[in-house]
């Protein structure tokens, strides 16, 4: 849309030259940065005085009053160039758009200007005094000598007021009588017609042109005052300064030359791998002769991916601490906007900036916003944020290259973006900022400890063995819960069993207080709970017990913590005994409430074990190979949310047979029975021990790891059972 059509838009009654001075001016500061605002001046004051000749109703005076306003001294000169913009673009808008102005300037008929003067003088004297000096022969007549002399035909011409409520009356002797009231007399027209009397009816009074034509600028002056002003409030130049319509182009990106973040690659931790990625591509920009004369070139690009709370945006803005050249950053959903082509425009600006000021970085926050594949879902693709994408592209590798400008971006869902976005010549790098590993949670743990005050007894190995799957982001607000348990209690110190229950509030919930607990439940919850630490414990392979508890938190009665081992958990890679000691654990409180209470006496409380036994039960059947019945295929490979279903739904599931299907749920049945036959026979082989843990946790409610420890070393006669397949 090109701003003299907007011009034109915006004040459709303006000239269409004054239209063209201005946006001449504008798309001049525009393009240039700058404008002649004097040149401006000088053409409207020119069209000013070209208009003002063409219009008879405007005074020399007032003429003169607006060539002062528009060139007084005392004036700054943006005010100036304002008041001549705006008060010359209203006149002309308003005074030359009517139709009065330019019938008055071109000048009524000779025949017009009779009858307006004779009326004019009928009006005056209709108007005029009983004793005015100039008008002596003028009398008064009543009602009824008035017809008497029309029926008498002594009347050559009335003249009526606009209203009809006074008359002018002339006799054949050319004597003038006036009538102030008339009554409504319905006959009085066809009285006079009658009587050959020449009948005139003065037209209403009009106001004078210069006082209509002034009450006509108040509203279009507002109008485009409050446009023009409106445009220029924050100190740019036109519509294109800040806060003005073109502002919407602009990318928002914020930009520091010196970046100083307060973060560097020290205040990084667990991310060794990714953070030694990042500290070659701040090498490659500080040192970049060193690795041009072997052929090397710049990576273009470098997506960092991982799971939420990983450190991404921290890397990057360690990055910007340490690389020393301008550093631009934005969000993703920043170039989503609802008008079309803004997004795209946004880009285009970005990376403009950009090379302007290279060499130089640019990050961008959560890419995925508007980096998806083109073309997917059900309803197809949005073509806005498309096309945004499409820019993107283009300026990372398209026809004029990107060289100098370095693009970091950072999502959690790598997996959902385009794949023209992910090739090497783009983004050159994908950096995998994973969950820390064991001594990564211990180094994180570290540095934010490093201004909390920690007591002897905080044991942050210790912490670290526990917190298996926590981000970065987890283990800092961990931290933080403590501080805020220790001041609550009034401490100085964070001690250890603040972190406790930090570590007990962030997995399972807060503890509810005051919980009224009777004794049946409590020794139903305890030995529920000491059902599943003892087949745990006495399961070979299996996950060392960490803690055991019957206080209620958030919607658990009680919990049994395991501590995984860090090699499987990091690996990924679980046996087949480990999944179905899995099932025997989680089915070891079901089976102690049936063991201690009858089968009459079991309760709800182990309905979430069931939902993970048959979880993992059909896992084991249908994605990982390990029933005979079924084999070593891959039955159900519903990955549950997909978000691009649109273009699976076409494919359909793959088909399966209802044989097959009932084979599968023989075999989930055959596991589940086989693991709950294996948590009874545990729990009746070493009955002591679980009474012995559940009469423990009656009494303390919480069980540590060393406390079970202690309970399994003073038993004598402890039956592990060996591992064989679930038959």
């Amino acid at each position: 849309m090109s701003l003299h059509f907007l011009l034109s838009f915006v004040c459709p009654l303006c000239p269409q030259s004054l239209v063209a001075i201005v946006s001449e001016t504008i798309e001049s500061n525009t393009k240039n940065g700058t404008a002649d605002l004097g040149a401006m001046r000088r053409k409207i004051s020119v069209l000013l005085a070209a208009e003002t000749s063409r219009l008879g109703g405007v005074t020399d005076a007032f003429v003169g009053a607006l060539r002062t306003m528009m060139t007084a001294p005392s004036l700054p000169a943006k005010s100036k160039t304002a008041l001549a913009a705006v008060l010359s673009a209203v006149i002309l808008t308003t005074g030359f758009a009517g139709g009065a102005m330019p019938a008055m300037a071109a000048g009524p008929a000779p025949a017009e200007m009779a009858q307006t003067e004779t009326s004019a003088s009928d009006a005056r004297s209709m108007a005029a005094d009983d004793t005015s000096a100039s008008a002596p022969s003028l009398s008064n007549w009543r009602y009824s000598e008035f017809i008497n002399a029309v029926e008498a035909n002594k009347v050559d011409k009335v003249t009526f007021s606009a209203d009809g409520q006074r008359a002018l009356a002339v006799d054949s002797d050319g004597n003038r009588f006036k009538l102030d009231a008339l009554p409504g007399d319905p006959d009085l027209l066809s009285t006079l017609t009658s009587h050959k009397v020449d009948v005139t009816v003065l037209p209403a009074e009009q106001e004078s042109g210069a006082g209509e034509f002034l009450r006509s600028l108040i509203f279009p002056a507002v109008l485009f005052g409050g446009l023009f002003f409106l445009s220029r409030r924050a100190g740019g130049g036109g519509m294109g300064g800040p806060g003005g319509p073109m502002d919407l182009a602009k990318s928002g990106a914020r930009v520091a030359m010196v970046p100083e973040t307060g973060v560097t690659f020290k205040d990084v931790a667990g991310v060794d791998q990714a953070k030694l990625e990042l500290q070659e591509v701040v090498q490659f920009l500080k040192e970049s002769e060193r690795f041009t004369d072997l052929g090397a070139k710049i990576p273009r690009g470098v997506i960092l991916e991982g799971p939420p709370g990983t450190g991404k945006t921290l890397l990057a803005r360690a990055v910007a601490g340490e690389a020393g050249v301008p550093f631009f950053s934005i969000s993703g959903s920043e170039f989503v906007e609802m008008f079309v082509g803004v997004g795209a425009s946004r880009v285009r600006d970005l990376f403009s900036n950009a090379k302007k000021n290279a060499p130089c970085i640019i990050f961008i926050d959560e890419i995925d916003a508007v980096g998806r594949q083109r073309g997917a879902g059900i309803a197809g693709g949005n073509d806005e944020r498309e096309q945004t994408l499409n820019q993107m592209l283009t300026e990372m590798d398209g026809f004029e290259g990107n060289a100098g400008v370095i693009v970091i971006a950072a999502t959690n869902r790598a997996d959902v973006l385009d794949s023209a976005l992910l090739r090497p010549g783009r983004f050159d790098r994908r950096v995998m900022v994973d969950l820390p590993d064991y001594s990564g949670r211990v180094s994180i743990l570290k540095v934010h400890g490093r201004n909390k005050p920690l007591a002897a007894d905080v044991d942050l190995d210790n912490v670290a063995r526990r917190t298996p799957g926590f981000s970065g982001a987890s283990l800092q607000n961990l931290l933080n819960e403590a501080a805020i348990f220790t001041a609550r209690r009034k401490k100085t110190e964070i001690g250890a069993e603040e972190v406790d229950d930090a570590l007990d509030r962030l997995t399972i919930g807060a503890e509810k207080k005051d919980p009224v607990m009777s004794v049946q439940r409590k020794e139903l919850v305890a030995f529920h709970e000491a059902g599943h630490a003892v087949v745990g414990a006495l399961t070979p392979g299996y996950d060392e017990v960490a803690k055991i508890s019957i206080m209620p938190r958030g919607g658990a009665g009680g919990l049994t913590f395991f501590a995984p081992n860090e090699a499987r958990l990091d690996s990924g890679l679980y046996s087949r005994s480990y999944l179905e000691g899995m099932l025997s654990v989680a089915l070891g409180g079901r089976a102690a409430e049936e063991l201690i209470f009858g089968t009459s006496a079991v309760t709800t409380g182990a309905s979430n074990d069931f939902e993970r036994t048959t979880q993992v039960a059909r896992g084991l059947v249908t994605q990982y190979g390990m029933s005979p019945l079924i084999g070593e295929i891959a039955v159900d490979t519903s990955s549950g949310g997909n978000p691009f279903m649109g273009r699976q739904m076409a494919q359909g599931a793959p088909p399966v047979s209802s044989m097959v299907k009932s084979d599968i749920d023989s075999e989930v049945l055959r596991l589940v029975d086989g693991a709950y036959t294996r948590a009874m026979d545990v729990l009746k082989n070493n009955r002591h021990l679980l009474d012995s843990l559940a009469k423990l946790l009656v009494e303390k409610e919480v069980v540590s790891s060393e406390d079970f420890q202690k309970l399994i070393a003073a038993e004598s006669s402890l039956e592990m059972l060996p591992y064989t397949p679930i038959a």
